[in-house]
């Protein structure tokens, strides 16, 4: 199979240590990171995606909002110059563990958090890169 994301959650995986918006998200969460720590294909789409899933049932879900839409843009420029990829709507890769080692270091350099400016998530992500990564899923 093959997990559909977001260009901006290819950094949020790099973090994830079980805490999300909702029980709902962060337990899909877990099952979708755990695919890719397995070595499951990701496909690069354009707005919601297999992470988002969980919020989509809500009033205004935010992965629609064009703060997010701009975060995918940052994201993509950063990751697709990191890994030498042309990341948009269709572009597949395995993130194999000298890939995410490559986006870990760029992470806990601040190279590529363009895309986290205005992310709730901002500072709890920056404190795990901060601790070399400890408890997050490709640990």
């Amino acid at each position: 199979m093959t997990v559909r994301l977001r260009p901006h959650h290819l950094l949020c995986i790099l973090t994830f240590v079980g805490k999300g918006y909702t029980p709902a998200f962060t337990a899909n969460m877990a099952v979708i990171v755990g695919r890719l720590a397995e070595g499951e294909e990701i496909e690069i789409i354009e707005g919601p995606d297999a992470i988002c899933a969980p919020l989509l049932g809500e009033p205004a879900p935010h992965c629609h909002r064009e703060s997010v839409v701009e975060r995918d843009l940052a994201a993509a420029a950063d990751v697709g110059g990191l890994l030498a990829l042309t990341i948009k709507p269709g572009t597949r890769f395995v993130l194999d563990e000298a890939r995410i080692r490559r986006l870990r270091h760029a992470f806990a350099k601040g190279d590529t958090r363009s895309a986290c400016a205005g992310c709730d998530w901002r500072e709890l992500c920056g404190a795990v890169a901060a601790s070399g990564y400890a408890g997050s899923a490709f640990s």
